[in-house]
């Protein structure tokens, strides 16, 4: 994409609809909050994060605010903020993004007890999974470590159970959970963790296989979604993981708990492409742990893995070697993550690819919230802010985990790139900055944030004050000319409390730095 068109108005317009084809080396956005509803201070420039420090917590993050880029400082270097992030995540204090689970109780339900509400009409399982994309989406805005919650999105998508389901929603919040728990691990145990999980056997079929009547779904997909990929895999192949994968149980009809049942897997011989085993036991509880070890450290799988991190982190159509170091240094770790997203921050191709990539429609609503500095409170009606966030992400495309088909939300940028979602961005951007929609529970910023009280600012002075604020970084040209054509202001026009953009058009201005690629893109 680029970022110098030489007609003003194509800046408004044209970087908003048809500026979603983005290209490598394209500026890209970050924002920077101020605190959630606090009061606004100037920006010290020196402040402001280099670019190559923006692109690395942007690229593995939800947005640059105040408090990212003073851990960033305090870490010495956006390098050393990362490393930190990848092996002690528990240096960053992140209470502020675990307490307000406590506002959703479903979530920590058992499985049975959620059943028992639906069935008795209390509340519905498709209402505790909107609670559950809430909370992931309050999560993302208010977390100190994003690598983290930014590689459980990763896992969650690409292993994916969607949130809709009338029976493995009552495993589904679990199963993030376990997620969560192995993200920055080993695939192989986040692999064994996930399959035999009971949303994961619920979601394709594999909680009431048998021997004597194994059913698929599971087996296929485990080859061709989570490990080796289309084509690499026959229908024998099919048949002897399905059968590897007998035994495991979940009760849908009282309890909704998980067991193995002996009696139900199937014995005899089984072979997937480089793994055979005797399978001689009535218990295969070990049978498929080893059979998805081999899975995971198998070389189309790595080079699966590598691949869409590449895709996600680094662009769309990402350089072949980089994908094959990507994969090398995946089996030469015995499938640890770590140091597989420290090879690719590493690389000269994630270095140059700043502005490759656009922010989906959860990392729009996301990054948004950041930039605005949005208090948010707990909801206490139906129509909070917090209950509307799932709303803009889906009016965007698609809310948290909400894909339907069990391919996973994608990571590609085309599916996005179409010019209703271009439309979806800029009404939100608008209604947000204008404080219009939604407002229950919600603490905005207002324009006395950016505009001094006594002193008048010069329009040009004042952009790059909000620029600095919402995207973290100076305003460049094309900004102030687009801030000119949407406001009407001249560049040395003087603002003060009493001019017509304080007193009714400030969301133009706000609007058109949120329109503008800086923020789309990442």
């Amino acid at each position: 994409m680029s970022t110098s068109p030489s007609d003003p108005a194509r800046e408004v317009v044209g970087k908003s609809l048809s500026g979603f084809g983005f290209a490598g080396g394209a500026r890209r956005g970050t924002v920077i909050r101020l605190g959630m509803g606090g009061p606004w201070v100037a920006r010290n420039r020196a402040e402001l994060l280099t670019p190559s420090q923006r692109h690395l917590v942007t690229r593995f993050g939800y947005g640059v605010d105040a408090a990212l880029a003073k851990d960033v400082r305090r870490a010495g270097s956006a390098q050393q903020w990362f490393e930190l992030q990848l092996t002690r995540p528990g240096s960053f204090p992140d209470g502020d993004a675990e307490q307000v689970r406590r506002w959703w109780p479903d979530l920590d339900r058992g499985p049975s007890e959620l059943w028992q509400r639906q069935a008795k009409e209390i509340r519905g399982g498709w209402q505790v999974m909107e609670d559950y994309g809430r909370w992931l989406l309050v999560r993302r805005i208010r977390t100190r470590r994003p690598v983290l919650e930014k590689m459980t999105e990763f896992w969650e998508g690409m292993l994916h159970v969607p949130v809709s389901g009338d029976a493995h929603f009552t495993w589904r919040v679990d199963y993030g959970d376990t997620i969560r728990k192995h993200a920055l691990g080993r695939f192989d145990e986040l692999l064994v963790e996930t399959t035999t999980h009971p949303a994961m056997l619920i979601f394709l079929s594999a909680a009431t296989s048998t021997k004597r009547a194994p059913n698929e779904n599971l087996g296929r997909e485990l080859l061709e979604l989570h490990t080796l990929g289309a084509g690499n895999y026959d229908e024998d192949d099919v048949k002897a993981s399905s059968r590897i994968l007998t035994g495991w149980h979940v009760d849908l009809w009282e309890s909704w708990a998980a067991s193995y049942v002996k009696e139900d897997h199937y014995r005899g011989r089984v072979q997937v492409r480089g793994f055979s085993d005797k399978n001689a036991k009535g218990d295969g509880r070990q049978v498929t742990k080893d059979y998805l070890r081999y899975l995971a450290h198998h070389p189309d799988t790595a080079h699966k893995i590598a691949e869409r991190l590449a895709t996600k982190f680094v662009r769309d159509d990402p350089p072949q070697a980089l994908v094959k170091r990507l994969a090398k240094v995946y089996l030469k770790n015995d499938t640890e993550i770590v140091p597989v997203l420290r090879a690719l921050v590493a690389s000269k191709e994630f270095r140059s690819s700043a502005g490759a990539k656009l922010r989906d429609p959860s990392e729009d609503v996301v990054a948004t919230y950041r930039a605005l500095g949005v208090g948010i409170e707990r909801p206490s009606s139906a129509d909070s802010g917090v209950n509307a966030m799932l709303w803009q992400a889906s009016g965007l495309g698609l809310s948290p985990h909400a894909w339907p088909r069990p391919d996973g939300t994608p990571v590609h940028d085309d599916i996005w790139a179409s010019p209703a979602r271009a439309l979806g961005s800029m009404s939100m951007h608008w209604s947000m900055a204008g404080m219009w929609w939604p407002t229950v529970d919600l603490d905005y910023r207002r324009p006395s944030a950016w505009v001094p009280a006594k002193k008048p600012i010069r329009f040009k002075d004042l952009v790059d004050e909000v620029s600095r604020d919402l995207l973290h970084r100076p305003a460049g040209k094309n900004l102030l000319a687009t801030a000119c054509l949407a406001t009407g202001c001249k560049a040395r026009e003087k603002i003060d409390r009493d001019h017509g953009l304080y007193q009714w058009g400030f969301p133009r201005l706000l609007a058109a730095v949120l329109d503008s690629p800086d923020h789309l893109a990442c």
